[in-house]
């Protein structure tokens, strides 16, 4: 399995021949989806659903998402398939595991949305916009770093709770360079403390997971 990072909160994971690609949003600016067999998406927000680019894409497309998201979806023509927490799937080779059911709390004028974060393969779990905690081992975390709706005390008690192997930043395209030096400093300072692979993937950089 073969993970890249995109910009802020994409990522596009390769196995066998087939691409899935998890919250291409209007901040990826990269045609991410080319030659995708199936996207997963774990919110409403513009930062992870862009809706023109769905709607441009292979009607082949499989789109696995919540009612939230799937409710705004009817002109896209790929496969729309709604799934919520404790769900468990199969889409383009991977099997994949849905875990939550709510946005982390933001602006107190801003309703809290559904978010389902999923576990590919029993290695890599996206949390989208909640620090979900599934109740297995999760070897690969994708952890956000940067968003209104969080402090860098909970990040890293977030990674602390997961212990994963291997931990790479998402949810960083808000930094400058100079906030993005910092993320790099608490990831390796997180990294030494539990001697495991933490660190932010450049956008376009790729990690192989076993």
């Amino acid at each position: 399995m073969e993970l890249t990072k995109y910009d802020h909160a994409c990522v596009r994971v390769e196995k066998n021949g087939k691409v899935l690609v998890i919250d291409p949003g209007t901040f990826t600016r990269a045609p991410v989806l080319d030659g995708a067999d199936a996207v997963l998406i774990t919110h409403e927000h513009f930062d992870h659903v862009d809706v023109e680019k769905l709607k441009a894409a292979s009607p082949g497309l499989e789109i696995w998402t919540c009612e939230g998201v799937a409710a705004g979806l009817t002109e896209v023509p790929g496969k729309v398939q709604v799934v919520r927490h404790g769900d468990d799937f199969e889409t383009a080779g991977f099997h994949v595991k849905a875990f939550g059911e709510w946005h982390a709390k933001n602006h107190p004028d801003v309703p809290i949305v559904q978010n389902v974060g999923f576990l590919l393969d029993d290695e890599l779990f996206y949390p989208g916009d909640a620090l979900t905690v599934p109740d297995v081992e999760v070897p690969t975390l994708l952890v956000p770093t940067g968003a209104p709706w969080l402090k860098l005390m909970e990040m890293v008690e977030y990674l602390r709770t997961i212990r994963p192997a291997r931990a790479f930043s998402t949810h960083d395209g808000l930094y400058s360079e100079v906030g993005l030096g910092l993320v790099d400093n608490w990831l390796k300072m997180e990294s030494d403390k539990q001697g495991a692979d933490i660190r932010r993937l450049k956008v376009g950089e790729s990690a192989t997971l076993s």
